[in-house]
């Protein structure tokens, strides 16, 4: 089984693998019980937004023999990948800035650091 680090690791690579955009990496560690580690990051596109999802969730499969959760991927707008420790949301940029997660999640200096 990976331990969250090494997973988080193998998800980043196949993030930029896929030339996602704006990858933000949030520790949750602490802050919430759902997960270590969450992934924000975008997709130029709705095509390249399931793309990106669905090489993830198929490279952690094969790879490492990981199931994930995945939802929103026939919208395209905005998909979640769950992997148990790593949860991984991908947008289009429009609807990334609609939801603005990452002000939910991040501390008021790490957020000051993104802008």
């Amino acid at each position: 089984m990976l331990e969250p680090e090494a997973l988080l690791k193998h998800v980043l690579s196949s993030l930029d693998d896929d030339k996602a955009e704006d990858i933000v990496q949030i520790d949750l560690r602490g802050k919430s019980e759902m997960a270590d580690f969450m992934i924000i990051c975008s997709g130029r596109s709705s095509r390249q937004v399931t793309s990106i999802s669905d090489k993830l969730v198929d490279r952690l499969k094969q790879d490492h023999g990981r199931s994930s959760k995945i939802e929103g991927k026939d919208g395209g707008d905005w998909v979640l990948i769950d992997t148990g420790d790593v949860i991984v949301h991908v947008f289009r940029p429009e609807v990334r800035e609609f939801y603005q997660l990452e002000k939910m999640w991040l501390s008021p200096e790490e957020a000051a650091r993104r802008a």
